[in-house]
């Protein structure tokens, strides 16, 4: 008994030391609004950022000095940390908010969880009156939540041994660049920075203003959708804006591995060979030409066809890399594309973005893989007296589908949708619009953020609850959260 309790002890502490690691990002990164606020003479933000600040960095290398790592990091303790730190970070963000008197305290809480989980709901109802300190808050947190705060820890830490896998793992990533795992997050972090530079550079070509190309660079690329205006992207009015803004978000949601492929390697051929994007081409193509098509029929937006499919096609671009930023609002999403425009966006939220990439929802591997077994099952149907049926996939090479890759997928698919419906019913008792709520729940699990202006600032506390449940489910992609239930119930039973 006593060394089983050593045991856990020391598995507790290697927890709380990682965990520091983590608190010790966010307290760093807290700071660095207090910059904006001297530029911009909003001196009354300096103090909370200040306090929240130093006080989380403070408490992080006592926790660091105290609890040192006495055991391997094992993927139940990783999924234990991951879960556990996603929800501190959000409590920690939401201070700056709360504090400066912004929001109240849940709905702060909503605004960091909905940032770091680069959702893009917001419960801010005056663009106008937000002041730049607090805007450049909420891009900073869905540029750092982009990534994720795990992958940040894993970029700074010394350690790149087997101890550390389980933690890139946790965090929803299965790939490396290099076998090295400290030298993969290098790499991504590189690129990730390398787009952030473009972004902003090519938003001020496109006339954009220095802070807004900062900011909207931020909530792109990162797959955010946080916007300084009620009227989101759409406030410029511009195509060219568009255009940078698509192609940030296409970045994001993209694999980071197959960046690294084509323009390390000069593999240019690799990005359309890839699954993942013929999956992406083939949903954005079929889309754009069904909303646009009934964007057109319906003079939604005038008797311009190009100037209809411009709407379509930012807005399924946003849908699909589950960004949320916006050129088509509430009253256009029910009169005009009417429900089978916006239950195209529905699914394209719930399909998602790329895996290793910003972005969230079920992510376009998975639906390659269901594809081709699909196809395997119909070929095996069709031709019975072949023995064995191959079927590959190509992502930067031709792997083979087996059958644990289906049963795991398939599984993700169904608990997916599971938690999806159950939030639909919930939301239901407040809301009676079906296709509203189905659209909402859609954006929240897939952390994307496009509104059909059902949840504000005055929504119930259930309403927000089950929002918030949906971001960081989303962003954890449930099974850190299923695993730790799970362990908790079996213990909690051998007990009794």
């Amino acid at each position: 008994m006593t060394v089983i309790s050593k045991s856990h002890i020391n598995q507790f502490e290697t927890v709380l030391h990682y965990f520091a690691d983590a608190s010790l990002v966010i307290g760093i990164t807290i700071l660095i609004p207090i910059i904006i606020a001297l530029i911009y003479n909003e001196t009354r933000y300096i103090i909370p950022f200040l306090a929240v600040g130093i006080s989380i960095i403070i408490f992080s290398i006592i926790l660091r000095h105290v609890c040192k790592p006495k055991s391997k990091m094992t993927i139940k303790l990783s999924m234990f940390l991951v879960m556990f730190v996603w929800l501190y970070i959000a409590l920690m963000g939401c201070l700056p908010y709360y504090f400066s008197g912004e929001l109240s305290f849940l709905n702060s809480y909503f605004e960091a969880m909905s940032g770091f989980t680069t959702t893009g709901f917001t419960m801010f109802n005056d663009f106008y009156t937000i002041p730049y300190t607090i805007n450049f808050w909420r891009g900073l947190t869905q540029w750092l939540g982009g990534l994720g705060i795990i992958f940040m820890v894993l970029t700074f830490l010394k350690s790149d041994g087997n101890d550390v896998i389980p933690l890139y793992n946790a965090e929803g990533r299965d790939e490396r660049i290099f076998p090295s795992i400290r030298h993969t997050t290098k790499v991504m972090l590189y690129l990730y920075l390398g787009f952030t530079v473009l972004g902003v550079l090519l938003f001020v070509l496109a006339r954009m203003p220095i802070f807004d190309s900062i900011f909207y660079t931020f909530t792109a690329l990162s797959g955010g959708g946080f916007a300084t205006s009620v009227i989101s992207i759409y406030e410029y009015n511009s195509f060219p804006i568009e255009l940078v803004a698509m192609l940030l978000m296409i970045l994001g949601a993209t694999n980071f591995n197959l960046h690294y492929v084509v323009f390390k390697k000069h593999k240019w051929k690799e990005y359309f060979r890839d699954t993942e994007t013929k999956v992406f081409l083939s949903c954005v193509i079929v889309s754009v030409l069904l909303i646009g098509t009934v964007l057109s029929v319906h003079h939604v937006y005038g008797s311009n066809v190009l100037h209809n499919f411009r709407f379509a096609l930012f807005q399924v671009i946003s849908a699909i890399t589950t960004t949320g930023l916006q050129t088509s609002f509430p009253k256009e999403l029910h009169n005009g594309y009417n429900a089978f425009g916006t239950l195209i966006l529905t699914v394209l939220m719930i399909i998602g973005a790329g895996t290793g990439s910003t972005g969230g929802g079920i992510k376009w591997q998975r639906i390659g893989i269901m594809g081709h077994s699909i196809q395997n099952e119909v070929i095996s149907l069709l031709e019975p007296s072949r023995a064995v049926v191959v079927s590959k996939f190509h992502h930067m090479k031709d792997v083979i589908i087996t059958n644990k890759a289906v049963k795991y997928t398939l599984s993700f698919i169904t608990l997916y949708l599971i938690v999806f419906f159950i939030s639909v019913m919930i939301l239901l008792v407040f809301y009676n619009d079906l296709s509203a709520v189905l659209f909402e729940v859609a954006s929240a699990m897939g952390n994307v953020g496009l509104s059909d202006g059902l949840v504000n600032a005055s929504s119930p506390v259930i309403v927000k609850l089950v929002y918030i449940a949906d971001f960081w489910l989303g962003r954890l992609e449930i099974w850190p959260v299923l695993i730790v239930i799970y362990t908790i119930f079996r213990k909690t039973k051998k007990r009794i």
